[in-house]
């Protein structure tokens, strides 16, 4: 509960015993119902339970009580901690695979391999919730279910979700360094794009830049149409 002290129910059996705070001031800084402050008074509710002061865990200051108890409309309010704890970081750890689903890891190991060559070891044991040494019996085939495997997609499996492998696909895509073999059209940058032109015209190439094409064959020789069909003639006379 938000803006509620640390143990409310002892907090309130100490407030009904040490302060004249009315049921509605106490249930309101408490969390509580009203009728299960006033069964606290009655020792209905909160039987045997120890009253915790409010003030020496600083929560409650006495000035602020003696004000709730000067004005029976007032609310009590938290004091302020002097302290302030650093928020503990969630460590996440590897991803938790039901018992269902863990026979069906090999295969969808089997299947990142084959269709996702890029993807880092790290990467297929964060989809898939594996260790290294599983990944590397079945990349090797030394895995002893190796026969019967069968490459199948973890998304359909529901081992990770398509945003999860996309994400991790488009990683290692763009680590992956491109080759010379492999031309791309290059954007050019807006300082360019929208500086002055000479012409004030700006093409299609200019813009996204042009992608390198083969030289075209140069021929050897050029042919000699007369030679070639002087060579025709010889052939249908031998005939």
């Amino acid at each position: 509960m938000s803006n509620a002290p640390l143990m409310p129910k002892a907090t309130a059996v100490w407030l009904v015993e040490n302060t004249s705070l009315t049921f509605d001031q106490i249930a309101e800084f408490c969390k509580l119902h009203p009728l299960e402050v006033k069964g606290i008074a009655d020792g209905e509710v909160a039987a045997g339970i120890k009253g915790h002061d409010p003030i020496t865990s600083g929560q409650l200051t006495r000035e602020e009580i003696a004000k709730g108890e000067a004005n029976a409309e007032r609310r009590l309010s938290l004091a302020v901690a002097k302290v302030r704890l650093p928020e503990m970081k969630k460590q996440r750890g590897p991803r938790y695979t039901p018992l269902s689903r863990r026979q069906d890891r090999p295969n969808a190991i089997l299947w990142l391999l084959r269709n996702h060559p890029e993807l880092k070891d790290a990467q297929v044991m964060r989809l898939v919730g594996t260790t290294k040494t599983t990944l590397q019996a079945i990349r090797e085939r030394t895995h002893w279910n190796s026969p019967n495997l069968s490459p199948l997609d973890p998304v359909t499996l529901g081992l990770c979700s398509q945003l999860d492998l996309d994400m991790e696909v488009g990683r290692a895509n763009k680590d992956r360094p491109q080759t010379a073999e492999e031309p791309s059209a290059t954007l050019l940058s807006a300082e360019i794009t929208t500086g002055p032109q000479p012409n004030g015209i700006l093409s299609h190439e200019d813009v996204f830049g042009s992608i390198a094409k083969p030289a075209a064959r140069e021929e050897e020789d050029d042919l000699d149409v007369d030679s070639v069909f002087a060579k025709l003639k010889d052939l249908r006379v031998k005939e």
